[in-house]
C-alpha cells in the first residue's frame, strides 16, 4: 500500500469526518498536557532570548484538535514571557504537518478566526504568529537545519510509513483472515511489524535531530502497549473485531477472500521498552519522560476528567458500539476504500458496530497511550 497517498483521516465536516469523530484523540492530547507544558517551560529556560520560536505539530490532521494544540503551546510560551517581564514575545513560526492527502483546506479555513482570537486574548505584546502548512511524511526531513525549538505529535506515530515488507503484496497471505497483528498471526508477521517500526521510528528521530536546536524539546503521544506481547488485546483488539466484520462479508461472498487476506494495516503499537531502545540506539535525544495512560474506547476518558461531550452524536438510535465504529471509520476508511472499494464501507462499519456492541456488553476496553518527552542533545 502506498501509505503516503492513501492514508488520511476523513476530511470535511460530515457525519463520518474526522472533525466530528476525534474526541478520543482530543483526550489523548489532554493526557499529555502536563508533560507538554513542562517540556515547553524547560525549552524556554534554554532559549528565552530567542527572537523567533519554531514550533511544529506533526500529523496535525484537520478539525478542532489541530489548532487546539497550537493554541495551548502558544499560551504556555506567552504566559512564561509575561512572567519573566521580557517585553514583547518573539515571533512564532508554526508549522502544521501532515501527509499531502490531508484536508488542509479545512485547517486553513479556520485560521482567520484563530488569528482574531489570538489578537483579542493576547493583545499588542504578543509577537507575530506565522502559521503555514508543511505537507509531507515526517519519516524524513521537513524543516531547515536547527530551525525548530519545540515539536509536538499526537495520535500519529503509531502509523507506519508502509505496510511491513512481506505483507504488502497480494501474493502473500501470511496473516490470513486478519488485518493487523493478532493472537493467530505467525511469528514472521510480528517480526515484520517490529522491524518496520524500528526503521521508521529511527528515521523519525534522526530527521528531527537535524531540525531541532540543541536543548530543544519534543513531546510525542501515540498508541502503545504495556505488555511485551504485541498480540496482547490492549494493543490490537479493535482491529481484531474489524477483521471479524470483514471476514463475515467474505463468508457471504461480498468480499473476495484473496483481497481480504492481502490487506494489512500500516500500524504498530510499541511497548515502552521498544521505544526506549530505539531512542538510545539513535542517540540524538535524551529521554526525559515516558508515561503510559489508559483511554476508554467509548468516551475517550483518560480517567482524570469527566466524559467528553460530543464524542458521539446525540441520536438515541446510535449505540455505543456504532459510535466507536464511526471513530474508527474516520481514521481507517481511506485505506480500506482504496483496497476494497467504497461500496462496502457502510455495510462493513455497520457490522463492526454490531460486533463492538457485543464486545462492550462483556468488558470495558481501554487504549494504552505512550507519552514521551525528549531533549535534543547539545
Amino acid at each position: 500500500m502506498e501509505v503516503m497517498q492513501k492514508l488520511h483521516m476523513n476530511g470535511g465536516s460530515g457525519e463520518t469526518s474526522y472533525a466530528k469523530n476525534s474526541s478520543v484523540q482530543s483526550n489523548i492530547i489532554s493526557a499529555g498536557k502536563r508533560i507538554t507544558e513542562e517540556a515547553i517551560l524547560d525549552m524556554l529556560s534554554n532559549h528565552l532570548s530567542a527572537d523567533s520560536i519554531g514550533i511544529g505539530d506533526l500529523g496535525c490532521s484537520s478539525g478542532p484538535n489541530t489548532l487546539l494544540v497550537i493554541s495551548e503551546i502558544l499560551n504556555v510560551i506567552y504566559a512564561k514571557w509575561c512572567l519573566q517581564g521580557c517585553g514583547s514575545s518573539p515571533e512564532f513560526r508554526v508549522y502544521l504537518n501532515d501527509l499531502t492527502t490531508n484536508d488542509f483546506n479545512n485547517v486553513f479555513g479556520s485560521l482567520p478566526a484563530f488569528y482574531t482570537k489570538l489578537k483579542e486574548e493576547k493583545g499588542s505584546g504578543f509577537g507575530p504568529c506565522f502559521i503555514v502548512g508543511m505537507p509531507g511524511s515526517f519519516y524524513g526531513r521537513l524543516f531547515p537545519t536547527k530551525s525548530m525549538h519545540f515539536v509536538h505529535s499526537s495520535s500519529s506515530l503509531h502509523w507506519l510509513s508502509q505496510v511491513p515488507l512481506g505483507l504488502d503484496s497480494k501474493a502473500t497471505t501470511h496473516n490470513r483472515g486478519k488485518i493487523y497483528i493478532s493472537k493467530t498471526s505467525p511469528l514472521c508477521v510480528l517480526e515484520a511489524y517490529l522491524i518496520q517500526f524500528q526503521k521508521d521510528f529511527s528515521l523519525f528521530l534522526k530527521s528531527r535531530s537535524e531540525e531541532i536546536v540543541p536543548k530543544g524539546r519534543m513531546v510525542l503521544s501515540f498508541m502503545g502497549r504495556r505488555s511485551p506481547d504485541p498480540a496482547a488485546d490492549e494493543s490490537c483488539y479493535q482491529f481484531e473485531l474489524l477483521a471479524r466484520a470483514l471476514m463475515s462479508m467474505v463468508s457471504e461472498g461480498l468480499v473476495e477472500e484473496e483481497k481480504a487476506d492481502s490487506f494489512n494495516l500500516p500500524f504498530y503499537t510499541p511497548s515502552p521498552e521498544e521505544v526506549d531502545f530505539e531512542i538510545q540506539k539513535e542517540g540524538s535525544f535524551i529521554l526525559d519522560r515516558l508515561e503510559t495512560f489508559e483511554i476508554d474506547w467509548i468516551n475517550g476518558n483518560d480517567g482524570n476528567s469527566s466524559v467528553s461531550e460530543g464524542v458521539y452524536p446525540t441520536s438515541e438510535a446510535l449505540s455505543r458500539g456504532h459510535g466507536h465504529s464511526k471513530i474508527i471509520r474516520a481514521v481507517v476508511e481511506s485505506m480500506l476504500e482504496f483496497h476494497f472499494g467504497g461500496h462496502i464501507m457502510d455495510d462493513l462499519f455497520k457490522r463492526y458496530g454490531d460486533i463492538v456492541d457485543d464486545h462492550l456488553s462483556k468488558t470495558t476496553p481501554k487504549y494504552i497511550v505512550l507519552v514521551i518527552s525528549l531533549v535534543k542533545k547539545g
